[in-house]
């Protein structure tokens, strides 16, 4: 449903509680658990990292009596706009003075005294 790649996805608790990775037989045991026997419930707030694609969504789990039949789970919110690696940034502008206002170095050859 979210696109993702490689996730990895924690419960948001502080504890640092890793339910899926992306390291291929770290979380292989989790696979058979529910959520419930992790302390999952209504409220709890999961947090889906996807590195390659350097994308992450904070889940919000509710509970629902009112899906319909056959209906295990459903996705409710705002979906990204554009599923993928973030544009690249833009170069840094070179900067000779130590600002970044435009300013030349002086040319003026007139004497002083």
């Amino acid at each position: 449903k979210f696109a993702m790649v490689a996730p990895d996805v924690q419960i948001d608790d502080g504890k640092g509680t890793i339910l899926i990775s992306s390291e291929e037989g770290e979380t292989e045991g989790n696979n058979h658990r529910k959520l419930s026997d992790f302390g999952i419930r209504n409220g709890t707030r999961l947090q889906a990292d996807d590195f390659l694609q350097d994308y992450t969504l904070l889940i919000n789990v509710l509970h629902s009596e009112d899906l319909e039949k056959d209906v295990e789970f459903e996705v409710v919110g705002d979906a990204p706009e554009r599923i993928g690696p973030k544009p690249s940034e833009p170069t840094s502008r070179n900067i000779s003075n130590g600002s970044d206002d435009g300013a030349q170095p002086s040319t003026s050859t007139g004497n002083q005294q």
